[in-house]
């Protein structure tokens, strides 16, 4: 049995998702190839990707994002998640420089089953993902009716009240 969302699971599976995003190399393969060392990586296994999507950049003058989410069943805990997370970024060569500033990959552990999480290093949910179209318009893709437990709405319901103008699928 899978789990969804909010519920446990069997065999200590948990749902998850994760935001990707990139705006420099080749973007999207640098997304696409992290998408399957994460696959591969014991313990996790990508159960649905969104398409990408380029969106405009928040933050200093810098190329245009390719970005897009995915769920993955883990067995791994939040924090193992985002150890995985951090260290396939650092495959990739990313360098924390700059807040917001341009990414060879950027990876951001958004939700995790419906769990409330606020520790010096990780929040879940994601503490802007529910104002930002670049996360919200990918993850209702794959996740319209998970509920985002900080909001009680559901991810298709938080994805009406963005702007979504500079979200363009490719």
């Amino acid at each position: 049995m899978v789990s969804q969302p909010g519920e446990g699971g069997t065999l200590g599976w948990k749902q998850s998702a994760i935001a990707l995003g990139s705006n420099l190399g080749d973007s999207q393969t640098i997304l696409e190839s992290a998408l399957r060392i994460l696959d591969q990586t014991s313990d996790i296994t990508l159960q649905k990707q969104s398409s990408w999507y380029q969106t405009a950049p928040i933050g200093p003058p810098q190329p245009d994002y390719i970005n897009g989410c995915a769920r993955l069943h883990t067995r791994l805990s939040p924090q193992e998640l985002l150890e995985t997370l951090l260290a396939t970024e650092a495959h990739f060569g990313r360098v924390r420089s700059q807040r917001w500033g341009a990414r060879t990959i950027d990876l951001d552990l958004l939700l995790f089953n419906d769990i409330i999480l606020d520790t010096a290093k990780l929040q879940i949910p994601h503490p802007r993902m529910r104002e930002r179209a670049f996360v919200l318009v990918p993850l209702a893709e794959i996740a319209p009716d998970w509920i985002d437990p900080v909001s009680g709405k559901a991810i298709a319901q938080l994805l009406q009240t963005v702007d979504c103008s500079g979200v363009r699928r490719l």
